[in-house]
């Protein structure tokens, strides 16, 4: 069915623009609308003759590049279900590594891995200790593509993709989406964005996270250029990446917030003059919590550069909603809410407060839900919320995945709503919270994240918002997680990451730490502890693992 399938939808821009291409500047590939729908049909032969099965879930192993979009693409094709495999983050730790890869594709079913280039050298470290799964390099099925091999027809309700969360606060679940989520939700991003001719879409992010796949997707479903970096190639230099992405005029980019860090700590206020960055229309921030303090340093160090304020674009989403949730109005410069941070925590209220007084907390407007998303903020017993009161939020709609598939084997589903105005309506609970003013979400943090002490609730975004800053502390990176010692007691732990060597040193940082989130926050039970840089543990997209970080705590 053209269109309303992910193939179909590509066959559709193969066929209105066709010389169109999707550049991968790190492994020197270019690919038009045609050639990749070519590569995708002939990759879908070769998985049929090879005996994939419909509704057969097959892994998709491969660093940005050419062969990533071509397998995820060419499985679903194939009739099959593509799940895409995050690549290792570090060198070492490959019995840690494979115990994941076999966590999440025991969860999905997966038995067969498609490896593309670049890829290889891991596959074969895995494979001995990954037995059960086949690895099949995507270069040579390709080279076994015949034509007379037919194609089972692919439908909207089949199963497309099945995206693992980050897995920032539990082990990773498979989000189902079927290619009604994906086609809907991938439009939904072009309606928010105004995605149209003219514009060139960027990402240097993992294609196997969320925001990568579906950032990249929704601008060659609909024939606009797109160029795919690796992830190493913005980490190890974001300046070098800005002086490309802005000779190319690229004009649509996805990235999470500390992303934007590493390009103001990258690039200085004489270098951010130099460039040219007119062409930018939309920086989409999101992914994480959205920071005031970068939106506004990125905003004034660019704007030299060209870099108008309604460029940067603080947005809501996730896996589940096949990416995009909320988007704020386009042209218009983002907004910050400043609530009081102890009402905020303790009583769950959004009471006003002075911009940047020492007892506020700056919340960056997310927008409203984008076009077929529907959302609420609920209390408890699922009840609806007035305009700011903290809930946990919930979400519904074409692009809403039907259910989860986990590494128990077990899968979840939406739970139905109560009798509500929209008929049949289900909800799908988020596990974040948040509140809404005059319709504009903000969002407070992660139910599962919050610190409890002594029946208090305190945010860790407020003790690291107090400390990120700090003289001593690597690169802003710190987590706030709750700890328990031995005799029941319950207090915060702040762990940061700090270069750092004399012992007097990092003496007079911790203590400095400690009495900065525990003046403010009114709270004696508060730790540092401090680590080595990079010592934090990461998801595979980048953001901090609260629940394996209170290990460090301990240590």
């Amino acid at each position: 069915m053209r269109g309303t399938t992910l193939p179909g939808a590509l066959d559709e821009a193969a066929a209105t623009r066709p010389d169109v291409a999707v550049s991968f500047p790190s492994s020197s590939e270019r690919l038009t609308m045609v050639e990749l729908a070519d590569a995708t049909t002939a990759l879908a032969r070769a998985l049929v003759a090879a005996g994939v099965a419909p509704g057969e879930r097959v892994g998709v192993f491969s660093r940005n590049n050419a062969d990533f979009v071509t397998a995820v693409i060419g499985v679903t094709r194939a009739g099959a279900a593509a799940c895409p495999l995050p690549l290792p983050t570090s060198a070492g730790d490959l019995a840690g590594y494979a115990a994941r890869i076999a966590a999440v594709t025991s969860a999905a079913g997966v038995e067969r891995v498609l490896v593309g280039a670049g890829a290889d050298g891991v596959a074969r470290r895995l494979g001995p200790v990954l037995p059960a799964l086949r690895f099949d390099r995507i270069a040579e099925l390709t080279r076994t593509a015949r034509d007379g091999v037919a194609l089972p027809a692919v439908t909207p309700s089949d199963i497309a993709i099945v995206q693992f969360t980050s897995g920032s606060t539990a082990v990773p679940k498979g989000v189902v989406l079927t290619h009604r989520n994906v086609v809907h939700g991938t439009a939904a991003i072009v309606d928010g964005i105004g995605l149209a001719d003219g514009d060139h879409g960027a990402t240097w992010l993992p294609l196997y996270h969320d925001m990568g796949l579906f950032g990249a997707l929704s601008a060659i479903l609909v024939g606009v250029p797109m160029t795919i970096w690796s992830p190493s190639t913005f980490i190890k230099d974001p300046a070098s990446w800005l002086r490309s992405f802005a000779a190319l005029g690229c004009s649509i980019l996805p990235s999470p917030n500390f992303g934007y860090d590493a390009l103001l700590a990258a690039v200085g206020p004489d270098e951010a003059a130099g460039l040219d960055l007119r062409r930018w229309r939309v920086a989409l921030n999101g992914a994480e919590p959205v920071s005031p303090i970068t939106v506004e340093r990125f905003g004034a160090r660019f704007a030299p550069a060209g870099f108008v304020p309604e460029v940067m674009f603080p947005v809501y989403g996730m896996a589940e909603a096949t990416l995009a949730v909320t988007f704020p109005p386009l042209g218009r410069p983002p907004v910050t809410t400043w609530v009081d941070r102890d009402r905020l925590a303790r009583d769950g209220v959004a009471v006003p407060a002075p911009a940047g007084d020492a007892g506020s907390r700056g919340l960056v407007g997310l927008g409203r839900p984008v076009r077929g998303m529907r959302l609420r903020v609920v209390d408890e017993q699922r009840r609806s919320v007035p305009d700011g009161t903290v809930g946990e939020i919930e979400i519904s709609g074409d692009a809403v995945t039907a259910g989860y598939l986990t590494a128990g084997g077990a899968s979840g589903s939406p739970v139905p709503a109560p009798a509500a105005p929209a008929p049949a309506a289900q909800w799908l609970a988020t596990g974040d919270l948040g509140f809404q003013v005059a319709g504009e979400l903000h969002v407070s943090g992660r139910r599962k994240e919050m610190i409890i002490i002594r029946g208090v609730n305190y945010y860790p975004e407020d003790a690291e918002a107090l400390v990120r800053d700090a003289p001593g502390v690597h690169r802003r990176r710190c987590v706030a997680v709750a700890d328990v010692d031995d005799a029941g007691t319950e207090s915060m732990t702040v762990i940061a990451e700090t270069t750092l060597d004399g012992a007097a040193d990092r003496v007079r940082l911790a203590a400095d730490l400690r009495v900065a989130v525990g003046s403010a926050l009114g709270l004696a039970e508060v730790s540092v502890r401090l680590v080595a840089p990079d010592a934090l543990p990461r998801t595979s997209s980048g953001k901090f693992r609260r629940v394996e970080a209170r290990g460090l705590a301990r240590q």
